[in-house]
């Protein structure tokens, strides 16, 4: 497990955060089609926290993008760099995630996060940040709509509606089960919303959330423990 080192210079205030967000925000790029599904490697990320102790952990779990069986895994450990504000959780999250992805032996491929890239309030989740720093492609698969408003999408698997801001789309209400509540797909950077949802589609073959997902949430929810102990 690799220890967390907070880059110099990490914002420590609200004000700062929101600076660093309008500053990346314009180096998000949206019009890159990104990697072809089911090829490759694609990698997912998730963190846990461990409030009493200001701990947090992040997991990176690569798989084979045609099987889905498990290529490689890193976990990292540090303290939590940022109070909880929401719209900014990606400054208490990103050192972390850099550092378990750091800790890779080979190329992440997609970057699939347990959040949010363009559908977020400043149009900056945590896959947008994420893809800007790395220059990786990247997605957002959130469990819930955030803020955002969007009619059921039908109840087939594959089935999508738009995820509105006011008259903006920013991400799309994706069934990947049929008859069960749908994800919430947003681009994060240098992949089209289209491809955001067909890689989500083939990652969840199962259950309700992507493969990657799941792996990544299991592996840093083990990896917490073990710093308990």
């Amino acid at each position: 497990m690799t220890t967390v080192r907070i880059p110099a210079g990490w914002p420590a205030t609200e004000e700062q955060a929101r600076a660093v967000q309008d500053e990346l925000r314009g180096r998000v790029i949206l019009d890159e089609p990104g990697p072809p599904v089911g090829e490759g490697r694609v990698t997912g990320v998730d963190v846990a926290y461990d409030d009493e102790r200001d701990v947090v952990v992040a997991a990176a779990v690569v798989l084979d993008a045609a099987t889905l069986d498990v290529v490689a895994e890193s976990t990292a450990v540090g303290r939590v760099p940022f109070p909880y504000v929401p719209g900014l959780l990606a400054f208490r999250e990103v050192p972390a995630v850099l550092a378990a992805l750091d800790g890779l032996p080979c190329a992440p491929g997609l970057v699939v996060c347990d959040g949010y890239g363009l559908a977020h309030p400043r149009r900056f989740g945590l896959a947008s940040h994420l893809g800007v720093l790395t220059g990786l492609p990247t997605i957002g698969v959130a469990k819930n709509p955030f803020t955002f408003a969007y009619e059921e999408p039908g109840t087939a698997r594959g089935s999508s509606a738009p995820l509105l801001a006011g008259e903006e789309e920013v991400g799309r209400a994706l069934r990947t089960r049929t008859g069960v509540k749908p994800v919430f797909v947003s681009v994060g950077h240098r992949v089209g919303a289209d491809a955001a949802c067909a890689h989500t589609l083939h990652l969840a073959r199962a259950f309700r959330l992507p493969e990657t997902t799941r792996r990544a949430d299991a592996l840093c929810r083990r990896a917490l423990k073990e710093t308990a102990a």
